[in-house]
């Protein structure tokens, strides 16, 4: 977590895989990804049409240009919502009170590669999350996957640009 908290600015490419039950392939997306330390965290999307999740403080900003549509929403409105983007950006700035107070966390591995388990504290979040799991090495997140109470599940991998 300490070397996680040390990086102020990141950039990278995903690309993420979402497993359905109903379909027989993955549905697959790609952009990039923009962090700057503590609480901005960006995702382009570019494929399959380009969106914007733009994350700062305690708002998210959703924007399809395609669609010509905008929405901000205040975190604390919707719990499940903010407790997912929690899983992210608290991991990211090192942040385990924060961690620990949505999820039950649970930790694999050593600092060259280490793997983070997630279990919604919050009911909720329960409902719809079963477990996310967060592996990385050192100060790097390498792929977050999302495990649906339902069964469906999402693995972004993140490919950091060179410096």
């Amino acid at each position: 977590m300490r070397e996680l908290a040390q990086v102020k600015t990141a950039n990278a490419r995903f690309l993420e895989r979402r497993h359905l039950a109903i379909l027989t392939a993955p549905l697959e997306s790609s952009g990039t990804l923009v962090y700057v330390a503590p609480d901005r965290l960006e995702k382009h999307t570019l494929r399959p049409r380009p969106e914007s999740l733009v994350l700062e403080r305690n708002e998210l900003t959703v924007e399809s240009k395609e669609r010509n549509q905008r929405r901000t929403l205040v975190l604390q409105d919707y719990p499940v919502l903010w407790a997912f983007v929690e899983s992210i950006r608290s991991t990211l700035a090192g942040d385990l009170p924060t961690l620990s107070r949505f999820y039950q966390v649970g930790l694999d591995g050593g600092e060259r590669r280490w793997r983070l388990t997630l279990i919604p504290s919050e009911p909720r979040m329960r409902d719809v999350v079963s477990e996310i799991r967060i592996s990385g090495e050192r100060g790097w997140i390498n792929t977050i996957e999302m495990i649906e109470t339902g069964g469906d599940r999402s693995v972004m991998t993140i490919i950091r640009d060179a410096p």
